[in-house]
């Protein structure tokens, strides 16, 4: 669908603005931010479950009195999912929320190298899941599901690789409440603005139902 395949653009963008934020900041190095593994499990097993899951959402619910107006299906046919618009508002949130990570990540651990790297891609994948959740509009059991298992399968990760990531900073409060506001900033002005869009212009079968 179209928006299955603007997530994936998002999904690539946003690691792209990270290390071209991460190389400028270091004199344009061509070192990687994160390691090959991390970029190879940010695009399968930490990702990929919630973004394909959103084939499985609705426009409304089956059982919705939008079904009873056929003239709902001549507005959806007239609408546009995947246009020049849409495409540069999936880049400009992808630049902001990059960036957002980045800075926030930096600011927050200074010189703490492998402090940077844990909070970054944290911040990273919950933003991810986050994105997906405020895309969805009619939950399946199914997107829930691999919401939690991406989740899951991610926190067993930063405990077993104790190569890349410090445990014993992970069980602190101090990491914690920085990657939570790293992903506040991320995601709440992106947040903000859906609700107000879907408060101010509701859909027409929204109405309906």
């Amino acid at each position: 669908s179209a928006m299955l395949s603007q997530f994936i653009i998002h999904r690539g963008l946003i690691i792209s603005v990270m290390q071209a934020i991460f190389s400028t900041i270091f004199y344009f190095s061509s070192t990687s931010i994160f390691p090959g593994f991390f970029m190879v499990g940010y695009a399968t097993i930490y990702t990929m479950f919630p973004v394909f899951s959103l084939v499985l959402d609705k426009d409304f619910k089956e059982d919705s009195l939008a079904l009873n107006f056929p003239n709902l299906y001549a507005e959806l046919s007239r609408k546009r999912y995947l246009s020049f618009k849409t495409f540069f508002e999936w880049v400009l949130v992808s630049i902001m929320q990059g960036a957002a990570i980045m800075y926030g990540s930096f600011l927050l651990f200074q010189d703490e190298y492998i402090h940077i790297v844990a909070i970054a891609f944290t911040a990273l994948i919950l933003t991810e899941l986050i994105m997906v959740a405020l895309t969805v509009t009619v939950w399946h059991y199914l997107i829930v599901v691999a919401e939690l298992v991406s989740l899951a399968l991610y926190f067993i990760t930063l405990f077993v690789l104790r190569d890349y990531f410090d445990p014993q900073f992970l069980g602190t409060w101090n990491f914690v409440w920085k990657v939570l506001s790293i992903t506040l900033i991320s995601c709440l002005p992106l947040t903000v603005l859906k609700l107000v869009m879907r408060r101010l212009n509701p859909s027409t079968y929204s109405k309906i139902s």
